[in-house]
């Protein structure tokens, strides 16, 4: 996994042989630049693969169109989309696009599971509150919403908790918990919130000083003693008390 830079091919990392499962909560961890934003990228076909190939039950994600793609996954990025003038419930009734056809009309069913959405991400009591008013947390909310509208087993989030409160946080990866366990979601999102990622997240994808992407559990990363090469400060350490780094 890499990018172009005109003529220069930058090469991040490789070697990967990833696997996202049905049911659980994956967190992607790695310091600033270690690319975990590039990896998510090439995940949802933002951008191609250096090499590889991205394959979604046997079906290789890259020869799809865009529109059977966003049938799989539903993505929330860390960018502010200017969507102050929706409403909660225009937003969330994006997420059917890829279901509602050329003109994106929809229909009773349509809109009972965008009501049902923005119910699953604890958002409906906003439901006409244009986006403009909310908090960032609630924000976070409706667009998590707007992927469930999707209906996609997959969800790939790019740092969900950034700018949020404790509060927010806490809430917005309990979410995402139910929504693997409970709905049978795929979810995998990148986060610097190694706490929670610990406590919540069922798999960790590790992204090493060196460049290595290790996975497994909490338990099984912590006790390999994995968790001492994600930044490359050497006075930081990780405290398995806390499930968090200190100086």
């Amino acid at each position: 996994m890499g990018y172009r830079n005109g003529k220069n091919t930058v090469t991040l990392l490789k070697g990967l042989n990833l696997n996202l499962e049905q049911g659980k909560l994956v967190a992607l961890l790695g310091q600033n630049g270690a690319g975990k934003s590039t990896l998510l990228r090439a995940l949802t076909c933002d951008e191609r693969p250096l090499d590889g190939s991205i394959e979604v039950n046997g079906r290789n994600l890259q020869e799809m169109s865009q529109k059977d793609r966003s049938r799989l996954i539903g993505l929330v990025s860390t960018e502010r989309i200017q969507a102050g003038a929706l409403t909660v419930t225009e937003l969330v009734g994006l997420g059917r696009q890829p279901h509602t056809g050329f003109l994106g009309r929809l229909d009773d069913e349509d809109r009972v599971i965008v009501r049902q959405s923005m119910a699953d991400a604890g958002i409906i009591g906003k439901a006409d509150e244009y986006m403009a008013s909310l908090s960032d947390g609630e924000r976070q909310k409706a667009m998590i919403a707007r992927a469930l509208a999707q209906q996609t087993p997959i969800i790939i989030l790019d740092e969900p908790t950034a700018f949020l409160d404790v509060a927010s946080r806490i809430e917005t990866m309990r979410l995402l918990q139910t929504l693997a366990h409970d709905r049978g979601k795929a979810v995998l999102l990148s986060s610097h919130d190694i706490s929670q990622s610990l406590m919540l997240a069922d798999e960790l994808w590790l992204i090493t000083t060196d460049r290595q992407v290790l996975t497994g559990t909490t338990r099984q990363l912590v006790a390999s003693g994995a968790m001492e090469h994600l930044f490359t400060n050497r006075d930081i350490h990780f405290n398995p008390q806390i499930l968090d780094y200190s100086f």
